[in-house]
């Protein structure tokens, strides 16, 4: 056995194990005490201080969340960045006036995840297991720039990085509840991704316990499912679907600014001078130019997170209720409206069909039919949704589905992996 980190650096969360002597893995929490917690928010906030160098400190996870409470306005909060890895379009985001690739905001995150731990993850540690997607996030994925950034990113981390599957790492932490073999379908629904890779499981003692047959993704998972409840409740009173007035013309205002408003990703780098004065111009033009102003008020208030936590407890709610309300009051904009499950499940409809074609994938590239699989194993946020738990309870039947240790798993089964004589094995 090897000693060996597993790290599921992941859109929203992301958490770390390490590989024990006995064939598992132990969680890495970090903070003290009551408030030690295994999932570390994937999440950066930046704000000027004279007395760091380069004049703009940070901080990352939920450290990142409360300097962002405390002064909001005064903080630059950028969540989700994991989903412009693979993006061509992203070269940097200017923080005031210092511009940040994505591996400069994934060294420093991982810093101050080292940071935070309380000593329990080593500064560089020796062999690393990195969960990676199976597809990558955004409309033209590059995996090639994916993993030129990522090896930047995790160069200063480890002294032998392997990149895993995300579902493979779920995989090997399923197994340890098997007692029999068996061909296994693991859905993993991150916020950037949904992955599946379907695994033959042998015998506990095995020389080699899991071995991959197939895998599929697509870079559409909760945060997509966030971007619709945001499209439907909240851009049309910032003026989506609006008009503005060009010389004699009324033209529909493009829709480039709300895609971006809608990302988490991108929200906060939306304050910058340039963005700021051309939606100006825009507001002097509109039709609904308070439309307009609301949308620049969540802006310049920094109303990302705010939004974000409102709408996952809007998820969240929905999940155990058929009814619920999304209530969201910042920068001037106040909603408070019910929400059906059934709507949302109408807003997400064309999604699901895209993640059921993209599980179709993965069979097909096994080779077999939904009735080769004897266990489904879902993992995730986003597989508590209840429509997503549906299309795998209607392919699979309800008995074969089992599900546990949503954001923990991966890091489970990466560190596991870690520990086994030849990792590469299952690098992708």
């Amino acid at each position: 056995m090897h000693d060996a980190i597993g790290l599921d650096f992941g859109t929203t969360n992301t958490v770390a194990a390490r590989a024990d002597h006995g064939g598992g893995s132990d969680l890495i929490t970090f903070g003290r005490g009551d408030e030690a917690s295994a999932t570390f928010r994937s999440a950066l906030c930046f704000w000027e201080d004279g007395g760091v160098p380069g004049g703009i400190a940070s901080e990352a996870g939920p450290w990142a969340i409360a300097e962002y409470l405390e002064t909001p306005t005064d903080c630059r909060f950028v969540q989700s960045f994991k989903s412009v890895v693979a993006s061509g379009s992203f070269e940097r985001a200017l923080i005031f006036n210092k511009p940040y690739r994505f591996e400069d905001m994934g060294q420093l995150f991982l810093q101050k995840l080292v940071a935070h731990a309380g000593g329990r993850l080593d500064r560089r540690p020796g062999r690393v297991i990195v969960g990676r997607p199976v597809e990558y996030a955004g409309a033209q994925p590059d995996s090639g720039l994916a993993r030129e950034r990522y090896e930047a990113m995790f160069r200063e981390f480890g002294t032998e990085i392997h990149y895993v599957y995300e579902p493979l790492g779920a995989a090997f932490s399923y197994a340890t509840r098997l007692t029999r073999p068996a061909t296994v379908l693991v859905a993993d629904f991150g916020g950037g991704t949904t992955d599946f890779s379907i695994v033959r499981i042998a015998q506990p003692g095995a020389a080699q316990r899991c071995t991959p047959m197939a895998s599929a993704g697509i870079g559409l998972a909760g945060d997509r499912f966030d971007q619709r409840i945001v499209d439907r409740l909240v851009l049309p009173m910032l003026g989506k679907g609006g008009k503005y007035r060009s010389f004699d013309k009324l033209l529909e205002i493009p829709g480039g600014w709300f895609s971006e408003f809608s990302d988490w990703s991108r929200l906060a780098l939306m304050r910058n001078r340039r963005t700021l004065e051309d939606l100006r111009r825009l507001q002097k033009n509109a039709v609904d130019p308070e439309a307009i102003g609301r949308l620049i008020a969540l802006i310049e208030h920094e109303q990302g997170y705010p939004l974000y936590a409102a709408v996952g407890a809007l998820k969240r709610a929905l999940s155990e209720h058929d009814s619920a309300p999304f209530r969201f009051d910042g920068g001037g904009l106040e909603i408070d409206v019910a929400v059906e499950r059934l709507q949302f499940e109408t807003w997400i409809a064309g999604d699901l069909v895209r993640i059921e074609q993209t599980l179709d994938r993965a069979l097909q590239r096994a080779g077999l039919t939904a009735d080769g699989i004897d266990r489904v194993f879902l993992t995730g946020g986003s597989s508590l949704i209840p429509a997503v738990r549906r299309l795998f309870d209607r392919r699979f039947g309800i008995d074969r589905i089992a599900s546990g240790g949503e954001l923990t798993s991966i890091a489970h089964g990466l560190a596991m992996i870690g520990a086994e004589n030849e990792p590469e094995l299952w690098a992708a």
